[in-house]
């Protein structure tokens, strides 16, 4: 039995693996030349944690959803059977562009809040702390995540959408809303980790943008501030919204992780070693 279904699982997972190496070869043609053309800090290519960044977009692309597979099928049970059928009939009539813009902005709602847990509850800290340790920020450091913290994060953007009934496994329409909203995040979020150092004017009022994300990854109060993964309105109205004319400087994490990767996944699994407090730095940099 466990062979057949070895069998079975083996050539979507080796599907999946072409599929992501195709989508990494397609990043790295986009942001490797801007980041060189514009780029805000200086930083080589080739640099040490290149191997483990890598490793870390491939675990992120396959891992978080085999860990969605059973939340969120429950989350689908509970919207069919205990949400009034009148909500899920009347947003049914929505044409699908506005079935797709409210699933947008309450998926978005969703990640900000699983995101701002990430940072607010401890335990849930020590799995994103993998996110927030590098010191220099480039667009690969968006898939490199625990993944934990990423079915995490996602489960919290999908819930909502699931139980509106703006979006369900069940139906064609349903699974194609949900997905355009869970691609949509992954690709913006390279651009906003990205090291470039555009600045995109109003725009940034409406939309989230590295300057933006940017603040989020400092080794400074200011990385508890701009949760949103699309639409900065999510941290103005509650409060967590912080963008300068300045870029920040310095990145990363006041305590140190283990250097390898191995050991900064079993990390969180671990006791809490006693913190060892960095000082803080000049977090400005003029851009």
């Amino acid at each position: 039995m466990l062979a057949h279904l070895h069998q079975l699982h083996l050539p979507a997972i080796l599907l999946n693996v072409v599929r992501l190496s195709l989508w990494l070869l397609i990043l790295c043609a986009i942001f490797l030349p801007l980041e060189r053309l514009f780029s805000l800090h200086r930083q080589k290519i080739i640099r040490r944690s290149l191997p483990s960044d890598i490793v870390c977009f491939f675990i992120t692309g396959l891992v978080p959803q085999l860990l969605l597979a059973v939340p969120l099928s429950l989350a689908a049970y509970v919207a069919y059977h205990f949400v009034p059928w009148r909500v899920h009939a009347a947003i049914a009539t929505w044409p699908l562009w506005l079935r797709a813009l409210a699933a947008f902005v309450v998926g978005d709602l969703g990640f900000y809040w699983g995101h701002r847990w990430m940072h607010e509850i401890p335990f849930l800290w020590r799995f994103h702390a993998l996110h927030h340790d590098p010191e220099h920020v480039y667009f690969l450091i968006s898939a490199r995540a625990h993944p934990i913290d990423s079915a995490f994060i996602r489960l919290c953007g999908l819930v909502p959408i699931y139980v509106l009934g703006l979006g369900a496994p069940q139906s064609v329409r349903g699974t194609l809303i949900a997905m355009l909203v869970m691609l949509a995040v992954p690709v913006w979020g390279f651009f906003i980790h990205a090291n470039v150092r555009w600045r995109l004017g109003p725009l940034e009022w409406l939309i989230a943008t590295p300057g933006f994300h940017h603040w989020h990854h400092t080794r400074s109060e200011y990385r508890d501030r701009n949760f949103a993964s699309m639409l900065p309105c999510m941290d103005r109205i509650f409060g967590t919204y912080h963008l300068p004319k300045e870029w920040p400087s310095a990145y990363g994490v006041d305590t140190a992780l283990p250097d390898s990767l191995v050991g900064q996944l079993l990390y969180p699994l671990r006791d809490p070693p006693e913190p060892q407090v960095l000082p803080q730095p000049a977090n400005v940099s003029p851009g």
